[in-house]
């Protein structure tokens, strides 16, 4: 038989490209080599000598899976559910990587021979004694960093059992840094994109499906082939703490939004495509969060315990759906439906009319088995949250275990309910034997045929999603392609024009914008109280300017003098408040306070006296109630610096810049300035060069801004557009699909399409 192939050994992997087939990488330390048949070469993946279907590339993927999801053990197929926790890939010593660290040799980083691209003793703990091969990556020290450290990872499982290569996922990782300045080389930083919200602000589908395509090109550069994204909850809810991950609240645009990033992402082109449009440059997307996490009680979230209920007293659990089944799951592209599924962590209450259970989304059998796959026959891959089998322990940590509903079975128990319920996956767990444990659970109530069938089921899924990415040919990367990809000048450029593209200009009274450049302009600074971040830990009071002076003074003279100044810019940020205080509790409270949007000191009026959900095994009451409560904003001294900047200015131009992470109470300060600006985290760049005239300004609201805090407490937790929105002294209504460019309201063919008119 002629030889249909060629070979090339370069820095220890081997290449061999197949005439008209597929190139295969593998490499010369993990013990593999190749079988011959028919003139082509073919992986020996788990070194036994034969052309098993798995190992034949030129199979459809369906007999491969088939082949190979039959061959595995079951504590095989149980290394396959689990999700490893965050795993970072840096030498830095910052708080947040501090805190996913491992050891080398039993050793810090620091005081060991190791470099940071080599494997933690964790690491390999977790691929060999528990068989796991999907792994979230957090913070990376440089893309080619996370190359070299991919590639390690895929030459270690090489060489273990049957070979399944790692898949490596990640949370959105293309937010701008605001001070950083414009880059247009190469081999820097990944593309800097806005926010969810922000590319929901330019309500375009199309340049939301080119971020996918840029976005999906620079993950696979890094060795990422998961993308835990897109969140298209439908954000209903404005006080709730990751609104500004979603794409708003009209169904319509988060429903064509959620299919083009999905498309985007997973659709390979030209010679990348192996099949139906997945392939080598193809992302599988894990759409979040089922059924929708956007109607938490009160805007509290899930994360934390005191937020574990989603409510629907407006009805409307079945429009929260919509984003998923005709969004992500009718896809345009050949790939069809987006590749996997996270259920959120609330209980959305109620809803299972047929069980009548309570508990957290993932462990649902009705959510998850009854209604994602047998009504809308759904057969991807669904994966947890993070943490949702581990015992939570206090009311208000993020870090603690998430087991809402199920807080009286053990963690075994939970897998088990988990299993039973549908989901294939446990997220941010290394440790097989609660699967195991849950698989003899299931051998002695239902007997071993059926529990191990079950596991086969999730088997195959999950394999799909490792064949389709073309994994198991070419797990690989090329470091020196990773620095060409990984912010390529035109991804560069298209990142940094949406961002530019998302700002929201409100207000432009007396047309004070644009302002020409090489005016003099004074910048008040932040000033901030004591908070805590996500996990907890304290962020110092500080006070600080807000925005980069060189990144400035390339557009106007910067001042600290206001009488020198020939207008000013206030940069703000949304109030931030949280729906729980150990304060009050300490004081004999039951803890529950109003989270506000509007910056001065709030006291609920109009909150239900009788919460709809409520309860944990750590509180001795049911009703989460904070009526007559108040709260008051971290950032409360962002309205007394606009305040104080309008006497210092007197008649002369000042403009607010709003960081807009939910829907804010602009009254409080709106008629004392001449221009609002919104943002959804892009560059001060991009800012600047709206507000000097370079561009000009597109973005659209994609939801309402409420007129004041009782409108906030009087709206629906799961119902769109029900609040009275502001109106400026200009009798603008700031609804919904507003938005202003130069001469006036946008009406453009957008706002006729998505608009509440529309």
């Amino acid at each position: 038989m002629q030889k249909k192939w060629s070979q090339l050994i370069e820095n220890g992997l081997v290449t061999i490209k197949n005439e008209n087939g597929a190139t295969l990488r593998f490499s010369t330390e993990s013990g593999i080599g190749i079988i011959e048949a028919d003139g082509y070469a073919f992986k020996d993946l788990n070194r036994n000598g034969k052309l098993q279907p798995y190992k034949d590339w030129r199979l459809p993927i369906s007999e491969r899976i088939e082949d190979l999801a039959n061959q595995l053990t079951i504590s095989e197929i149980a290394g396959l559910m689990l999700y490893s926790g965050h795993q970072a890939v840096t030498s830095s010593k910052n708080s947040f990587a501090s805190m996913f660290a491992g050891t080398y040799d039993g050793l810090a980083l620091e005081d060991s021979t190791a470099v940071v691209s080599d494997l933690t003793d964790q690491q390999k703990e977790f691929l060999t004694k528990d068989h796991l091969r999907h792994i979230l990556v957090t913070v990376v020290e440089s893309p080619e960093i996370s190359a070299t450290w991919s590639n390690n990872l895929q030459a270690f499982v090489e060489g273990l059992g049957h070979g399944i290569p790692v898949n490596i996922s990640s949370d959105p990782r293309h937010g701008a840094d605001a001070n950083s300045e414009y880059n247009a080389g190469a081999g820097g930083d990944i593309s800097k994109w806005p926010e969810a919200l922000g590319l929901a602000a330019t309500f375009e589908p199309e340049l939301v499906r080119d971020f996918g395509h840029i976005a999906g090109r620079e993950y696979r550069a890094l060795g990422i082939a998961t993308a835990l994204s897109p969140q298209v909850d439908l954000a209903t809810e404005p006080r709730w703490m990751r609104f500004s991950g979603t794409f708003g609240e009209g169904v319509k645009l988060v429903t064509d939004l959620s299919e083009a990033y999905c498309s985007g992402f997973q659709t390979s082109e030209k010679a990348s495509e192996i099949h139906s449009g997945w392939g080598y440059t193809s992302v599988n997307a894990m759409v979040k969060h089922w059924p929708g996490g956007g109607s938490g009680e009160a805007g509290r979230d899930a994360h934390y315990a005191f937020g574990k209920y989603a409510v629907y007293p407006g009805g409307n659990f079945k429009e929260h759906l919509k984003p998923f089944t005709e969004g992500a799951f009718k896809l345009k592209g050949g790939t069809e439906k987006a590749a996997a599924v996270m259920p959120y962590y609330t209980i959305s209450t109620n809803q299972d009319l047929k069980n009548r259970e309570n508990v957290g989304n993932g462990y649902s059998h009705y959510l998850v088995q009854e209604l994602l796959r047998d009504e809308y026959g759904y057969d991807g891959v669904v994966c947890t949250d993070w943490g949702i089998t581990k015992d939570h322990q206090e009311m208000d940590s993020f870090l603690s275990g998430k087991d809402w509903g199920v807080e009286e079975l053990t963690v075994a128990e939970r897998h088990y309910k988990v299993l039973l319920a549908g989901v294939d996956q446990f997220g941010g767990n290394n440790e097989v034997e609660p699967i195991m444990a849950a698989y003899e659970l299931g051998k002695s109530e239902f007997g071993k045929e059926f529990i191990e069938a079950r596991f086969r089921r999730s088997a195959k899924r999950l394999l799909r999603n490792l064949f389709q990415v073309g994994l198991f040919e070419n797990p690989y990367i090329d470091s020196a392609k990773t620095k060409k990809t990984v912010g390529h000048p035109d991804f560069m450029k298209k990142g940094f024009e949406a961002q530019q593209k998302s700002i929201i200009l409100l207000k432009n009274q007396n047309n004070v914008l644009p302002v020409a450049k090489k005016q003099t302009v004074y910048i008040p600074k932040r000033r901030l109280k004591v908070s805590k971040d996500w996990f907890g830990q304290e962020i110092p009071a500080r006070e600080f300017l807000p925005v980069e002076a060189a990144l400035v003074e390339k557009y106007y003279h910067l001042t600290t003098d206001p009488a020198q100044a020939d207008f000013a810019l206030c940069f703000m940020e949304s109030p931030q408040t949280s729906g729980f205080s150990l304060e009050d509790l300490a004081k004999g409270g039951t803890g529950y306070v109003p989270i506000s949007l509007q910056y001065r000191p709030y006291t609920a009026r109009l909150g239900r006296k009788e919460s709809l959900a409520g309860g944990d095994p750590l509180e001795a009451f049911s009703n989460r109630s904070y009526y007559g409560k108040s709260n008051e904003a971290i950032n409360e001294a962002d309205l007394d610096i606009v305040i104080e900047t309008r006497e210092k200015m007197g008649n002369k131009p000042l403009i607010a810049i709003v960081a807009m992470k939910n829907p804010t109470i602009l009254h409080e300060f709106e008629t004392i300035v001449d221009g609002i600006l919104v943002d959804f985290g892009v560059q001060t760049q991009a800012l600047l060069s709206l507000l000097s005239g370079e561009v000009e300004p597109s973005g659209l609201l994609p939801f309402q801004i409420p007129d004041k805090m009782e409108s906030v407490e009087k709206q629906l937790e799961d119902v769109p557009f029900d609040m009275t929105c502001h109106r400026d002294e200009n009798h603008n209504s700031y609804d919904f699909a507003y938005g202003l460019n130069w001469t006036g309201v946008i009406t453009d063919q957008r706002v006729e399409k998505y608009g509440l008119k529309s």
